[in-house]
């Protein structure tokens, strides 16, 4: 399999045209995008041993970035990749710049298959798994739908008992990129397949417009009770075409160098409809930083830091968005206590929520409900 051909871009803000802040980026073409906001940004291509090439841009235009090669930099202080010859090193230096990394075409169409159809008997009640969670967005839960279809189930979470679905976390193409990140020591510790709903209103039957189905920004690392955070990295796998009008990924590179901030419900959380159970958003960023929306084909795949600020938008079409994901962390990995720290607000709301899909009764830590998440993939699992 062909791996991406980087390219440089340094995207810069037009703060009153003193073009004060650089930041250096590359991607593989055609598969991100720049949404440009109404603050005069604007970019410059760089391309080796030829002058930069400034691209003027219209408000809220979307710059579909072109692919160059670049030269990689030096990796000897490499802190968020490891060496197992998979990433190039331009693509080492990318995700050392940037905190994540897209690969194209990376899953196989039967496999997403696969999962789709397994996803969609979970819904309609044909299979029972063992310990999954199946999440509906709160403006479902609001209209009361009863229908047994997918058309009511915004996310099945948890599924490290499927046999079906947590093949995605064993698929060797996938494994051979966390390596780069987590070592070959691998524990899948929280999965997901999201179904967003359409913000139309069309197919829920009921009020269009809550945008209920966008997730604020935010740092994953923020919901887990385990470090380093370095040797954790997730990845997010597109099951169709994804773009900005179906509520893709937008991330913030090079925000997985800064430290973990403090989250809490959004503002919007009344005044727009309500927000769903942990959507929680990241407080006190700097809202000027770059920001990216990637443009996804089935199955391209994203591997992503846990401090990376990221979220997703509103889904405007009248079609449910779906994607894969799975976060793994190194057998390096311990648990920590959270309390008196910034994750301390995330504890009652994950024992909860266990308590309530499974034992009302249970009196778990917060430790014991992310072991019950997890499940090894390979080698030593994290430690306890």
């Amino acid at each position: 399999m062909g791996r991406p051909h980087p390219c440089i871009f340094k995207i810069e803000e037009g703060r009153g045209g003193d073009g004060s802040l650089l930041t250096p980026l590359c991607y593989e073409p055609s598969l991100v995008t720049r949404h440009l906001r109404d603050d005069g940004a604007t970019a410059t291509s760089t391309v080796p041993g030829s002058p930069p090439r400034r691209i003027d841009t219209d408000k809220a235009e979307i710059l579909l970035l072109k692919a160059h090669p670049i030269v990689a930099s030096h990796l000897s202080s490499a802190r968020y990749t490891l060496d197992n010859g998979i990433l190039t090193p331009e693509q080492r230096a990318f995700y050392e710049d940037n905190g994540f990394i897209a690969i194209k075409g990376l899953v196989a169409d039967e496999d997403l298959e696969r999962y789709r159809d397994r996803f969609e008997r979970i819904c309609r009640r044909e299979v029972t798994v063992p310990g999954i969670m199946i999440m509906r967005d709160i403006a479902i839960a609001k209209s009361k739908i009863a229908a047994q279809d997918q058309s009511s189930v915004t996310k099945v979470q948890d599924f490290q008992q499927d046999p079906i679905l947590f093949m995605y976390c064993q698929l060797p193409e996938i494994l051979q990129y966390v390596e780069c990140f987590a070592g070959p020591d691998i524990t899948a510790i929280h999965s997901m397949l999201i179904n967003k709903p359409p913000d139309t209103g069309r197919s829920l039957r009921v009020a269009a417009g809550l945008k209920t189905s966008r997730h604020p920004l935010h740092q994953d690392l923020h919901f887990f009770p385990f470090e380093p955070a370095d040797r954790i990295v997730c990845a997010w796998t597109a099951m169709q075409h994804i773009d900005r009008e179906n509520g893709t990924l937008v991330v913030l590179p090079g925000t997985h160098k800064g430290d973990l901030k403090p989250h809490a419900y959004p503002e919007w959380e009344v005044r727009e409809g309500g927000v769903n159970k942990l959507y929680h958003a990241v407080r006190d960023f700097d809202p000027a930083t770059p920001r990216l929306h990637l443009t996804m084909e089935k199955g391209d795949t994203v591997f992503f830091h846990p401090l990376l600020i990221h979220g997703s938008g509103m889904n405007r079409t009248d079609g449910f968005r779906k994607a894969i994901s799975c976060h793994f962390v190194s057998g390096q990995c311990h648990y920590i206590d959270v309390k008196g720290t910034s994750r301390e607000n995330t504890e009652e709301e994950i024992i909860g929520m266990y308590r309530h899909n499974f034992d009302k009764d249970a009196k778990p830590s917060l430790i014991d409900v992310w072991h019950w998440k997890a499940r090894l993939v390979k080698g030593r699992t994290l430690q306890l």
